[in-house]
């Protein structure tokens, strides 16, 4: 392994343990408050089915939780990569669209409007929560492509591959 491949493994390593401790830290914020996790998720107008958006708070945060341990223990990577990635999308969106809504009934810029994204970590300046989804987002990217396999428990469930004799 030359030393610019291992740099890249001890990123993707790097990326996989900063992507599980975070979704671990704020998944654990929001699975001990989720009447508080309800209250926001219920300003994104998703839905009015109360099954459903309390279904959401109690199960969403243990989500996080699990994908959280799965990067930082390194197992089956790339699938809790992608789930991440599957997770960070619409909540991008989401806040995305909120903060537009916001921005347009108080008439003001969009980067001067804060309010909590629901993501456990209280009120937040809306662009700047932006700007760090986009960066976690380019975060998962690493392990779907492979990379941070060192320090993995197994870092894919498939069966391993037969070497040549």
């Amino acid at each position: 392994m030359n030393s610019k491949s291992r740099y890249l493994e001890y990123f993707g390593v790097a990326s996989r343990w900063i992507l599980g401790g975070l979704f671990i830290y704020t998944g654990w914020t929001k699975a001990m408050h989720p009447e508080i996790f309800l209250k926001v998720i219920r300003q994104y107008d998703i839905t009015t089915n109360p099954l459903i958006l309390n279904s959401i708070a109690a199960a969403l945060p243990w989500f996080e939780i699990y994908c959280g341990l799965l990067l930082l223990a390194g197992v089956a990577v790339r699938g809790a990569g992608l789930l991440v990635l599957l997770m960070l999308v619409p909540f991008t969106a989401a806040i995305f669209k909120r903060a537009l809504a916001v921005s347009n009934l108080q008439h003001i810029a969009l980067c001067a409007v804060r309010f909590d994204c629901g993501c456990g970590t209280g009120e937040v300046w809306i662009c700047r929560k932006l700007a760090e989804n986009l960066i976690l987002m380019a975060l998962t990217l690493l392990p779907l492509a492979g990379l941070g396999r060192l320090l993995s428990a197994r870092f894919t469930l498939g069966a391993p591959k037969a070497t040549g004799s």
